[in-house]
């Protein structure tokens, strides 16, 4: 992993976006890393486009600004891709795209104007599927760490845990976390 690590997540309010940084950036924590979380919105109603921001490493952090040149986007919704400039500042040659879609990655790359590597997923059909509902943060997640190695997928199982066990109960920990696996299991390139 390279000095310092960020990831910008572009969703829609109640998509998870916030809590899948947050989460990123504990599994981190647990692993001996400094880290940042930190949403950009205002005062959004659910469905309206947001950002939020993780930067992993192994030295303090000493920035607060935005993440401009991220190492990799997710975005947690395909339809933000047509009107926000999701790609901005990604590195064609080292960043990565990862999209929850049922498109192919000539598709988004088509939408989004990004020749660098891009993979998608499902991740809102696995959340469906598992939970009844459209939480795509998770799934998206497990994409990252496959792709990225940047945390292990046992340190976000943990943080999932520690996070969820009191407040949903153990079944939808348990289907949280083979929605993590599931998709780290399925992301396509």
């Amino acid at each position: 992993m390279k000095e310092i690590y960020e990831v910008r997540m572009h969703a829609r309010a109640g998509q998870g976006a916030k809590s899948g940084s947050q989460l990123l950036a504990e599994s981190a924590f647990k692993l001996g890393k400094w880290i940042q979380s930190f949403p950009e919105y205002g005062s959004e109603r659910r469905g309206a486009p947001t950002v939020s921001y993780t930067r992993i490493s192994d030295k303090q952090l000493r920035t607060h600004e935005p993440i401009v040149n991220p190492d990799a986007v997710l975005v947690f919704d395909q339809g933000i891709a047509g009107s926000v400039p999701v790609a901005q500042g990604l590195c064609e040659k080292h960043g990565i795209l990862i999209v929850n879609t049922t498109k192919s990655a000539e598709e988004i790359r088509k939408i989004t104007g990004f020749n660098g590597k891009i993979y998608t997923l499902d991740a809102t059909g696995i959340s469906l599927k598992l939970l009844g509902i459209d939480a795509p943060n998770v799934p998206m997640l497990g994409a990252l760490i496959k792709v990225t190695d940047v945390v292990s997928i046992e340190s976000v199982e943990d943080v999932i845990g520690e996070h969820f066990l009191a407040t949903l109960g153990e079944e939808k920990v348990k289907k949280n976390i083979e929605g993590l696996r599931e998709a780290w299991k399925e992301i396509a390139k």
